[in-house]
């Protein structure tokens, strides 16, 4: 896993997906987990967009990430609203911990981050053996909509003391033999018209085919899968620009 989620690419995330934005998802997992009274965690938990409305609604989740600026900002979400989850530095490959969780769940396509097949799929056995005997895994998938070498979008967020972050994202790569893409994501941040900061952040994202993920959980160790299409439960995909989450139980 390339190293994502700097200082600036952390500041822009928080401030285009804060917490209480939803695709949809918030919603969807809070159904899907509904009923689940033991531990939950959520890997890659970002700045807490996920992990906050969870815990509001009761229920228990630990989080990591392997970016310490979007834990630190995790953190600070938490502590405002007087939450107190277990909050550490991981990685999906190699977290390794001394319980077992009711439900593991990765949304916002966050688990395609790992570009590299074997490390996904080191990840999904980690996964499996921190899992409860049926426990559940939710994943998030996505496939890739631009496919454009060279096609670059510019945006742009105000923060509260004026200064501007920009963001110019350029497709530099598709590995379709290895079912990746990379893009650079040019971060620079501006006050006063002065350049203050920049980052560049190679971003590459893994896709899977629908059925070829199915197989992939069957092989290892999961079963009674169900495949949602835009956060409706057991719709199949139709089309790549529908968001794909899998559901899948531990089997031991």
């Amino acid at each position: 896993m390339l190293g994502y989620y700097s200082k600036l690419s952390t500041e822009v995330y928080g401030v285009d997906k804060p917490i209480g934005t939803s695709f949809g998802d918030v919603e969807f997992y809070l159904e899907r987990l509904k009923g689940i009274a033991g531990k939950i965690l959520e890997p890659a938990t970002g700045t807490g967009r996920m992990l906050v409305p969870l815990l509001e609604n009761g229920l228990d989740v630990d989080g990591f990430d392997s970016s310490e600026e979007m834990l630190e900002m995790c953190r600070k979400n938490c502590k405002v609203r007087g939450l107190k989850p277990e909050l550490f530095e991981a990685d999906m490959e190699t977290f390794s911990l001394d319980r077992e969780y009711e439900a593991i769940i990765i949304p916002a396509g966050t688990f395609l981050l790992l570009h590299e097949r074997e490390a996904s799929l080191r990840a999904l056995k980690n996964f499996h053996a921190h899992l409860k005997p049926g426990g559940k895994l939710i994943v998030d998938l996505y496939l890739p909509t631009d496919d454009e070498i060279g096609h670059s979008t510019l945006r742009s967020w105000e923060l509260d003391d004026g200064a501007v972050i920009t963001l110019e994202t350029t497709l530099k790569e598709i590995d379709f033999i290895n079912q990746f893409s990379i893009a650079h994501n040019h971060y620079e941040h501006w006050k006063c018209g002065k350049l203050l900061g920049t980052e560049l952040e190679p971003f590459a994202m893994r896709w899977y085919g629908v059925e070829e993920f199915r197989t992939i959980l069957e092989d290892h160790g999961f079963g009674d899968i169900v495949i949602s299409a835009d956060y409706e439960h057991g719709k199949y995909p139709e089309n790549r620009q529908q968001s794909i989450t899998f559901e899948a139980v531990a089997r031991k």
